[in-house]
């Protein structure tokens, strides 16, 4: 045989995986901050999905476009208000809400153009960032949030319970729900929100408008 090898896939992080479990194949997606385009072209190759991506750097939207992915630049807090109500079955935000600047916004534009919103966030109630701060007196620095205070993308710190009040403020609905642990396992999931809230190191949440 002739030809280059196919390129392996990257392995998911948990929660993108975690994200994928909760999408529908053949479904019109929009991956916001899709970063190096790891996530849509899992979606695109293993789902079947219409997927497509913004993108904040020039230099991930230069990644995604060379993998002959369908990516624009664009910036959440801004540009999600230009598209029209239900454009896409799925809008995905992983890892992104905390460094946006009006996450409420950012979330309700979501719940706007799809009729799903899934996203994934690091836990700031994790014991771990409580007990660091309680100790050491300093921000706390872990694997799930490695930054210093003073070079962190994270500019709003939230927790699970945090993100589960602002589901209600905007009137959603949680249709499921992952906590991940610190090995990216999920947790039991019939336990209260504050267990999540003490345990989880990261949680995926897919959402709808309430009609």
């Amino acid at each position: 045989m002739s030809g280059k090898p196919p390129v392996p896939e990257p392995k998911l992080r948990p929660d993108l995986y975690a994200v994928a479990m909760m999408l529908e194949p053949k479904s019109r997606v929009l991956d916001v901050g899709c970063g190096d385009g790891t996530l849509l072209r899992h979606l695109s190759e293993r789902h079947g999905v219409d997927a497509r991506g913004i993108e904040l750097s020039q230099r991930g939207v230069n990644h995604c476009v060379a993998q002959g992915l369908s990516v624009i630049q664009g910036d959440a807090d801004t540009d999600l208000a230009d598209y029209p109500d239900d454009s896409f079955d799925f809008v995905i935000l992983s890892q992104t809400l905390q460094a946006t600047r009006r996450p409420r916004d950012v979330l309700d534009n979501m719940l706007r153009i799809g009729k799903h919103a899934i996203v994934s966030f690091p836990n700031f109630g994790h014991w771990r960032v409580r007990g660091q701060l309680l100790v050491k007196g300093r921000m706390p620095i872990t694997d799930a949030l490695s930054y210093a205070w003073y070079d962190t993308p994270n500019i709003h710190a939230f927790t699970i319970r945090d993100f589960v009040a602002l589901v209600k403020m905007l009137h959603a609905r949680i249709e499921e729900a992952k906590a991940l642990d610190e090995s990216g396992r999920p947790m039991l999931v019939n336990v209260p929100w504050g267990v999540w809230n003490l345990f989880g190191v990261q949680a995926v949440f897919k959402l709808t408008r309430e009609s």
